[in-house]
């Protein structure tokens, strides 16, 4: 029996970093030499008092179901978060506890969209966004940036861009930015957002990010900008970042509580609940002081620099300075203009480098910049130190006759 596959499933395609991630695993698993520059994910350990929470939720027998919401002390513990770093007053009822940030944005956008709906993501863009705005069979809609603009959108531009839509419904805003590192200041955030309540745009705002911002700069949230703002903005965000947990699956949703409860509502359907020792580890990153996250950040931001200096020293590459996150997304579109290799895309070169040079690098073509690879400097700076070395290898191999 062949049963046919629906359409919604059809459109999907794996996920690039992910399927980098696991052939460089694949490959380190046969014993081959390989650095890796795919993960989206700190390579430091979840700090102890977070594991020793789990630890003692366990102690307690806490595994059981949970609230599909998430359980009270950590919605509670997640709205004195948006109190104190942010300014943001919400709710526990505001609140969403969710495996993940993606799977919070998912419940959004599930909750939200209907088919035809049109939703605005910035170029470049988190490799999901279109796909997860696809699976609600609603529209997604470029808007590119450039190197020249550090890879950020303008009022401008968005005013624009929606007078030539037909049904817009939702923008989706990554600050701090994956894969460009772009970081949006208050007053570019506040006048995007006087666009979006002219225009009835519900604005996403993906902040997985906050806490990984150099230079002294800050984070500020699109929906601290005014009330009549955060009641049309939903936050994304979680604890896979900041705290080193990518593999305990926590993220959340705030926003109004219509979208809350529908969101809710489709939750309860499909996960249920988050997993139960999860929750409480997560309580303890939200309440316990400790300077974790900092050191993290000071490290990324040493790795940072010594990256991005020796990618802009290999002719022909041109790689702005990340404010955020922990990612360098270099220009390479003159390497595709005449090689020996017939070369002409970044999805060929970074299979290029990952046989010959054994280094493994996420193509732009994931994020919707094809003239673009993205290096993740969540790794070791001996491992930046020879992967740079290995990339710029295999750039000059390719244009020498």
């Amino acid at each position: 029996m062949q049963v046919k596959i629906s359409k919604r499933a059809q459109i999907l395609k794996p996920s690039p970093t992910l399927s980098v991630t696991a052939l460089a695993k694949r490959m380190a698993a046969q014993g081959i030499d390989i650095i890796s520059f795919g993960a989206g994910e700190p390579d430091f350990a979840t700090p102890d008092y977070i594991k020793n929470a789990a630890h003692q939720a366990l102690d307690q027998n806490f595994t059981y179901y949970t609230a599909a919401a998430g359980i009270p002390e950590l919605r509670q513990a997640i709205a004195q978060k948006l109190l104190k770093d942010n300014n943001l007053t919400y709710s526990p009822d505001e609140i969403l506890v969710s495996a993940g940030a993606k799977a919070a944005l998912a419940n959004v956008l599930l909750a939200v969209l209907d088919a035809g709906d049109e939703v605005l993501i910035p170029v470049p863009y988190w490799v999901s966004y279109p796909a997860l705005v696809e699976l609600c069979e609603a529209v997604p809609v470029y808007m590119p940036t450039s190197i020249e603009n550090n890879f950020k959108i303008t009022a401008a531009q968005l005013e624009t861009t929606l007078a030539q839509l037909h049904h817009p419904k939702a923008l989706i805003l990554n600050s701090p930015n994956n894969p460009s590192g772009a970081v949006y200041a208050k007053e570019e955030l506040v006048a995007i957002g006087e666009v979006c309540a002219r225009h009835n745009i519900l604005i996403i705002s993906d902040e997985i990010y906050e806490k990984l911002i150099y230079d002294d700069r800050l984070h500020y949230s699109i929906a601290q900008i005014s009330p009549e703002i955060q009641a049309r903005t939903v936050i994304i965000n979680g604890v896979s970042k900041a705290y080193a947990m990518t593999g305990w699956r926590l993220g959340w949703s705030a926003g109004p509580s219509s979208i809350i409860k529908s969101a809710l509502l489709i939750q309860e359907h499909t996960l249920s609940c988050v997993n139960s020792i999860t929750q409480k580890a997560a309580v303890a990153a939200y309440t316990t002081n400790d300077d974790s996250i900092e050191k993290m950040s000071q490290e990324f931001a040493r790795r940072r620099d010594y990256l991005v200096t020796a990618l802009n020293q290999i002719p022909h590459v041109t790689c702005p300075l990340p404010a955020g996150a922990f990612y360098a997304f270099p220009n390479i579109a003159y390497y595709f203009e005449d090689n020996n290799r017939g070369i002409n895309n970044s999805i060929q070169l970074c299979e290029y480098l990952l046989q010959e040079f054994k280094v493994a690098l996420v193509p732009g073509a994931a994020f919707g910049a094809d003239e673009y690879v993205r290096f993740s400097y969540a790794t070791s700076i001996e491992n930046i130190i020879e992967g740079v070395k290995r990339f710029a290898r295999g750039l000059k191999a390719l244009i020498e006759a």
